[in-house]
């Protein structure tokens, strides 16, 4: 499927300007977790002076995926054209991959502060809580401790919210 998408790349070419495919790549990147909207399609359509809305989808599919390998799988600057097949036209890879390169450093950082980063547990202990006490029921007291991997930046707090397998907690208390 990847070598017939490929073959929507040369739509492209259609654009006024380098200017135009930029701001494609950009609307592309700002609308990854939205999708484009109605004027936005509209607009790129116009762009690339494409007569059906239709003719769009693939091409877009195609630069998502590409935004998406030199983003998120960091591929080097000197790797980027040789992500394309040899059928894409030599002009076309090197618009692109100018294009990518000029963003590609911009875009990581916009998901490394996207990401979340989860504490891990480094260790959990137990014991038996209030055993003096005159309750029927035994009380498990646990205590967790986290390794927080991320730098946390100052004014901003995390917090974390814990979820526990009930049958492991009623293992715990019932040993």
């Amino acid at each position: 499927m990847e070598r017939t998408l490929w073959g929507h790349l040369p739509l492209l070419v259609r654009a006024n300007s380098k200017e135009s495919v930029e701001y494609i790549l950009q609307s592309l990147w700002k609308t990854r977790k939205t999708g484009l909207d109605a004027d936005d399609r509209r607009l790129i359509c116009e762009m690339l002076q494409l007569q059906n809305d239709s003719d769009l989808d693939p091409l877009l599919v195609c630069l998502r995926m590409l935004i998406r390998r030199c983003v998120y799988e960091n591929i080097s600057k000197d790797d980027i054209q040789k992500l394309f097949p040899h059928e894409v036209l030599p002009e076309l890879q090197r618009l692109l991959t100018l294009l990518l390169q000029k963003f590609q450093k911009e875009w990581r950082a916009e998901i490394h502060k996207d990401e979340v980063s989860l504490p891990r547990l480094k260790a959990m202990t137990w014991n038996m809580g209030n055993q003096d006490s005159e309750v029927t029921e035994p009380v498990a007291v646990i205590n967790l401790k986290f390794l927080l991997i991320a730098t946390v930046p100052c004014g901003r707090r995390k917090s974390a919210l814990l979820w526990f397998y009930l049958p492991m907690l009623l293992t715990v208390v019932e040993s």
